[in-house]
């Protein structure tokens, strides 16, 4: 892992992760975060293991990957998230090992926050903290509604088209 200097605070502050976070509180919270950079094929997080850290797609893509009957040899892919998008917070919420295996598509570069930077992040700045948890539980919210669609037959909204 290492720090990333780049970080651009007007950029990111459009993603869900960090909404709501002023700028001040960005820079604050900004050493606690790292980037970490994947290969095509690279195992992010492995279902079943443990995982101390929540990963926001900087740049690139990974698949999510569930075992088909308990068994790894017959993954199957949930899901294709892309830059902006986020993965690892159901771990540092619920405290229990990894529930899908996650892995790069692409050249893949994403920004950590471990438990224990957050636990730093909630015990200087209790608001800053506060965001970051609601805007997990809001992203969290967004994939049980639309695994609650899929299960009744509808389409993801990304796959929706208006008609005339």
């Amino acid at each position: 892992m290492q720090e990333w200097d780049s970080l651009d605070y007007e950029h990111l502050k459009r993603y869900s992760l960090f909404g709501g976070i002023t700028r001040e509180a960005f820079e604050a919270i900004k050493p606690l975060i790292h980037l970490e950079t994947f290969k095509p094929g690279d195992e992010v997080m492995r279902e079943g293991t443990v995982n101390d850290r929540v990963h926001f797609i900087c740049s690139g893509s990974v698949e999510v990957l569930k075992h088909m009957d308990g068994k790894p040899a017959m993954d199957r892919r949930i899901t294709i998230m892309e830059t902006g998008d986020t993965f690892g917070e159901m771990e540092l919420i619920d405290v229990q090992p990894c529930a899908a295996t996650v892995r790069a598509r692409e050249l893949t570069h994403t920004l950590t926050l471990s438990h224990h930077d957050l636990y730093k992040v909630a015990k200087a700045d209790l608001k800053t903290y506060t965001l970051l948890i609601m805007n997990l539980a809001r992203e969290l919210s967004r994939r049980i509604r639309t695994m609650d669609g899929m299960i009744a037959g509808e389409r993801p909204s990304s796959q929706v088209r208006q008609t005339d």
